[in-house]
């Protein structure tokens, strides 16, 4: 892990120096040898890394959501050409350029963040060491080498020995109790997150090997995190866990306001969207507007929740349009005029018996 973090020490100055700036921001609150002073430095080092990451993680879901739907094309092709390897990895590629998907699209945010995590972590090392790093002078390692966070101090880890904790001013027992704790929240929220997206965000109506993959990385995900997590200093797991936290956080709320077509998120968005169009007789916002338009578009194309959708809104004599908003349908308009014009109708005279019929009208007695 050392040789690894080495490699990205060409960034360790930049983070360094972004945790310096955070500190001396909350040490003027807490105290600037306060583990909360560095733990939350920390914090705010991911949540601006993620901030950045924003178009990346856009690029991520269009990324993920076009290897889905290209999932039973690129199961033809290789069955089609399962004895000519070369041909399948051309035929591939040509579907990749003719759609405009990049499978590497989907890991850009893992791999955009893995330069600040190893140098975070080749920081932390050497504090842990008592070398100066970075911007941080001599001071700054003395402040950081009594930083505790709960006990444990940010530069220990759970493998290390009673007489290193000792030397960072804590005892072994409360090194390990934290790190266990913080490695169970990592794997935990690592999980969930999986399974939010598993469970919730996956086309159900297309059966492919993608789903079971993402099925094994679920449980292989959190696993590779509790092996990893006892050889993460605390500051370390301190910024991953932070990172696992946001990122379930995106995802639920990409999942709640721009769910995949054919999931059973976005079912549930379409029941509320449906509810708030009946109630309101509109569309409100942008985001709404482009979803709704995007269903109009596909035309028969459109999956069960689209085509529940439409026919929901038919039964309340609504009709989505082209651009987003709904109005009243032809049909609901004339079923209501049809409604309220009858009583206006000429009135149908009388039907006569026979025997009315046949008998003659009396003569009128007026002269």
């Amino acid at each position: 892990m050392d040789t690894i973090a080495s490699l990205f020490s060409f960034i360790t100055t930049p983070v360094s120096w972004v945790i310096v700036q955070f500190h001396s921001l909350y040490g003027a609150i807490f105290g600037p040898d306060s583990g909360w002073a560095w733990g939350l430095s920390i914090v705010s080092l991911v949540v601006l890394i993620r901030i950045c990451l924003i178009p990346l993680f856009v690029k991520q879901i269009k990324a993920t959501r076009g290897m889905q739907a290209l999932q039973p094309k690129m199961k033809a092709i290789q069955e089609r050409y399962k004895n000519d390897k070369q041909r399948q990895s051309e035929e591939m590629m040509k579907l990749y350029k003719e759609t405009g998907t990049n499978p590497l699209s989907s890991c850009l945010p893992i791999l955009a963040q893995s330069p600040f995590f190893f140098a975070l972590y080749h920081v932390l090392s050497a504090i842990a060491n008592g070398q100066t790093i970075g911007v941080i002078n001599q001071s700054l390692l003395e402040s950081a080498r009594q930083a505790h966070i709960f006990g444990a101090p940010l530069a220990a880890k759970f493998t290390d020995s009673a007489e290193k904790a000792a030397s960072l001013g804590a005892s072994i027992t409360d090194v390990r109790i934290v790190t266990a704790v913080m490695i169970v929240m990592m794997s935990l929220s690592q999980f969930y997150t999986q399974r939010q997206l598993m469970q919730k965000n996956v086309d159900l109506s297309v059966k492919t090997p993608f789903m079971q993959q993402q099925k094994m990385l679920m449980y292989i995900f959190p696993v590779i995190f509790a092996v990893m997590g006892i050889n993460f200093p605390v500051g370390v797991l301190v910024y991953w866990l932070t990172t696992n936290v946001w990122t379930m956080g995106q995802q639920m709320y990409v999942i709640n306001q721009n769910p995949t077509p054919g999931s059973k998120a976005q079912d549930q968005y379409l029941t509320r969207l449906l509810k708030y169009v009946t109630t309101h007789g509109e569309v409100k916002g942008r985001g709404k507007k482009k979803i709704v338009a995007a269903i109009v578009a596909k035309g028969p194309d459109r999956n069960d929740n689209e085509r529940k959708f439409i026919t929901a809104l038919s039964k309340q004599g609504l009709a989505a349009q082209a651009d987003g908003t709904v109005m009243k349908s032809v049909e609901a308009t004339a079923d209501a005029d049809a409604a309220s014009g009858g009583a206006a109708k000429r009135q149908q005279p009388k039907r006569q018996t026979k025997s009315q019929r046949q008998t003659p009208p009396k003569p009128s007695s007026k002269k």
